[in-house]
């Protein structure tokens, strides 16, 4: 509980509209989307209570110039008055209509017509949720309309269940977001990117979405689990319910992941599908039949200390996550294998690992998913004439 803390550290009341925005500095519009509810607060803006009316926000987040800031962190406002110089600052919040939203989305989303909704994770209050997406479009350089759907999280580590049944409070409003994103004209891909808790919520919208409609919206081409905090079996089942026609899968996991352990064993000592390790069974043959794309960060080393929001922090995942977007391409492409990509960042020495059922990668970020392994077996089988014979170079 401790160490869960860390989630919460930091200033959270800094949402009252600041100065403009020094020379140099990058700037962030998104629509935030809440089912909190109001705070009088202009610095809050909105609490961590329930609020039976989704509202509509269009806020701009000042980020400070290259100088002043690393990429993978929110440089995080000292006092509830921020300095643009050097932290990260609201520009603007403007509430907006239902009829205003799709003016917007028009306007942000161009010719690619790309949507990018986010979804946080447990103990995180607003303002928090607002600069950590600001920072993820920022650092992936993804070309996408950002979308910030945030629930009410009370932000303490003690709340673990009234987060919990805020997430199921809250999926009927997403899945209405999301439908009404889809039949925007000017949509042409949504990404849902879903962080620990947020993962439930996600899935429970998509899978209510899938009942309801006989479908997931077709424009929903994308779902990216980031450490998601969801029981294995009960993830399963969702996915089975989404049917064939549902969009392609990619999950972040970590199995040094100190947070999703404190909530395996609130939750009965009962596994997490963000901590599991994708190249051991069952789950391994289970997300091959499925088509699911893992990415696994255990070895990958950031700042955070529970590390529960690598995929975030680390410069590398998220643009990682941006590059794809930029080129079109789903993460889980078929043509190419997201290794590719991953070797390309130059994160770590790879060492291939061949056998007759497969290959996986071991590095900092290692990537399972059947086209990659396709990929690599053929280079493989190239470097040394056999699978399951690596030399001594590709060992190295």
């Amino acid at each position: 509980m401790i160490a869960l803390q860390a989630c919460s550290s930091g200033p959270t009341a800094f949402m009252a509209p600041t100065a403009n925005a020094p020379e140099g500095a990058s700037r962030v519009d998104m629509l935030v989307v809440t089912t909190r509810k109001p705070s009088d607060d202009p610095n809050v803006l909105f609490t961590g209570e329930r609020g039976f009316d989704y509202l509509i926000n269009e806020v701009a987040v000042s980020l400070p110039p290259a100088s002043a800031r690393t990429p993978g962190q929110v440089q995080w406002p000292k006092t509830s008055t921020p300095d643009p110089a050097t932290e990260f600052a609201v520009l603007s919040v403007q509430r907006r209509t239902l009829d205003e939203i799709d003016l917007w989305i028009e306007k942000q989303a161009g010719a690619d017509g790309r949507l990018m909704i986010f979804v946080h994770g447990f103990n995180t209050r607003f303002g928090v949720a607002v600069f950590r997406y600001a920072q993820i479009i920022k650092d992936s350089g993804a070309p996408v309309a950002p979308v910030l759907f945030t629930w009410p999280s009370r932000g303490g580590i003690y709340a673990y269940n009234y987060d919990r049944e805020s997430t199921n409070f809250s999926r009927d409003a997403l899945e209405a977001g999301l439908l009404r994103a889809a039949h925007n004209d000017s949509v042409k891909e949504i990404t849902v990117l879903a962080h620990s808790m947020g993962a439930w919520l996600a899935m429970e919208a998509l899978r209510q979405s899938a009942i309801r409609e006989g479908r997931v919206p077709a424009k929903v081409t994308n779902v990216i689990l980031a450490s998601p905090d969801l029981d294995i079996d009960v993830f399963v089942r969702q996915f089975q319910v989404l049917g064939p026609e549902r969009p392609k899968f990619t999950i972040f996991v970590s199995n040094d992941d100190r947070a999703l352990r404190l909530s395996r064993l609130i939750a009965g000592n009962v596994g997490r599908l963000g901590a599991i390790n994708p190249s051991q069974e069952p789950y391994l043959s289970l997300l091959e039949n499925s088509g699911i794309t893992v990415i696994d960060m255990s070895k990958l080393r950031t700042g955070d200390r529970l590390n529960h929001s690598k995929f975030a922090e680390s410069p590398d995942v998220v643009k990682l996550i941006g590059q794809r977007l930029i080129e079109g391409q789903p993460l889980t492409d078929s043509r190419a294998g997201i290794g590719d990509h991953v070797s390309a960042l130059a994160i770590g020495a790879t060492k291939f690992v061949g056998s007759a059922a497969g290959v996986i990668i071991s590095t900092p970020i290692a990537v399972v998913d059947p086209a990659t392994r396709e990929n690599l077996n053929s280079q493989i089988e190239g470097m040394t004439g056999a699978v399951g014979a690596p030399s001594a170079a590709t060992q190295r």
